[in-house]
């Protein structure tokens, strides 16, 4: 298991091949990545902020890659969420997760991304035409968590808009 919590970029093939290497029981390796969007609810975005508490982020990334290996059973994962000023097609976010078989691979992906929408503490500002503007919970990545079984703290301002 790897998280990262960091202002850089990253680079998807090499972070692929990382978490591959010598690890011949892996069948298959399912990736998300998410990006800036330069629309959100209609409105243009240039530009947003992602702000966390350093320590308390790295914690709740890593209970929550140990829930998906206590649901599912995985070779390893990879999380590396970026902080810190963003621009439109910026990455945001790469869940990586290696298992032997692509069903566990793909629902452990998915749990993870829908658990980091809802209960990561990480706060968006969003840069836009009429003023700088936090970006609240979603109703919808509230109830993608729930089919998971669980349910969401849905705290104001704990979200990055990455669908």
């Amino acid at each position: 298991m790897s998280i990262y919590v960091q202002t850089e970029d990253f680079d998807l093939s090499t972070e692929l091949a990382k978490l591959r290497a010598d690890k011949p029981a892996i069948g298959a390796v399912v990736s998300f990545v998410g990006v800036v969007r330069d629309m959100n609810e209609g409105m243009d975005v240039h530009a947003m902020e992602l702000e966390h508490y350093p320590g308390m982020t790295e914690k709740a990334l890593e209970d929550i890659v140990q829930q998906a290996h206590q649901r599912w059973t995985l070779q390893d994962c990879l999380v590396i969420h970026r902080v810190g000023p963003l621009q439109p097609l910026d990455q945001i976010v790469l869940v990586a997760v290696a298992s032997a078989h692509r069903g566990e691979a793909f629902s452990a992906c998915e749990f993870i991304m829908d658990y980091l929408k809802t209960q990561a503490p990480f706060w968006k500002k969003e840069q836009t035409p009429e003023g700088a503007r936090w970006v609240d919970a979603r109703e919808h990545d509230d109830k993608a968590l729930s089919k998971w079984g669980v349910a969401s703290s849905n705290s104001a301002g704990k979200d990055e808009d990455v669908s």
